[in-house]
């Protein structure tokens, strides 16, 4: 059993990220779903980041650290989109087990970071052709996880949804890949709990 905070992508809380916490709760961990919009929630990703740069980056990176206060050491960071970058910021704040970026990866020096915290795993998940994908970024997050000893994976999954495991995102659900990376995000939260 893993302690896991899930953060929700620049859309807020939506179901698919309610949907994950249930299924990860249902495979015996721990979840805490961090909503750092107070309830806001959208369905127009311009709208939601015209929101969230209204709060500020700083400001969302404070909250989701502060989130977790209650989380003892060695928790899982978990994210979507936005919620990705997230989960980094908590890792290099925080002592973690585990860093689960689900279609959002961000160099470290974008979140004020330098290094990848020691000897810390982390899986990225993206579809081929999401549009907000962008390679340069998944290369330099390899390179900072590898550069601190920890093993790394990254998995592709046909498609272009952006929230491809979001069913209430039915132009970007992928029920298929939703199930593939769901069985590789239990093996990866199931060896980091035992």
């Amino acid at each position: 059993m893993a302690d896991i905070a899930l953060f929700h992508s620049v859309l807020g809380v939506r179901p698919g990220v309610l949907d994950a916490a249930d299924r990860l709760r249902a495979a015996g961990h721990e979840v805490l779903t961090v909503d750092q919009y107070d309830g806001r929630v959208f369905d127009d990703y311009e709208e939601a980041s015209a929101f969230a740069e209204r709060i500020g980056y700083p400001e969302l990176m404070r909250r989701a650290a502060a989130a977790t206060d209650a989380l003892p050491d060695g928790f899982i960071a978990a994210g979507f989109s936005n919620g990705g970058g997230m989960s980094e910021y908590v890792a290099s704040v925080r002592p973690v087990s585990g860093v689960l970026m689900l279609s959002g990866a961000l160099p470290l020096r974008m979140l004020g970071q330098q290094n990848w915290p020691a000897h810390v795993p982390a899986q990225i998940h993206y579809t081929r052709d999401d549009p907000f994908r962008r390679q340069n970024f998944i290369d330099a997050v390899v390179e900072e996880v590898q550069a601190a000893e920890a093993d790394v994976a990254v998995f592709d999954y046909l498609g272009a949804g952006h929230l491809f495991t979001d069913s209430s995102l039915p132009t970007e659900f992928d029920a298929a890949s939703a199930e593939l990376l769901w069985q590789r995000v239990l093996d990866f939260c199931d060896d980091l709990g035992a």
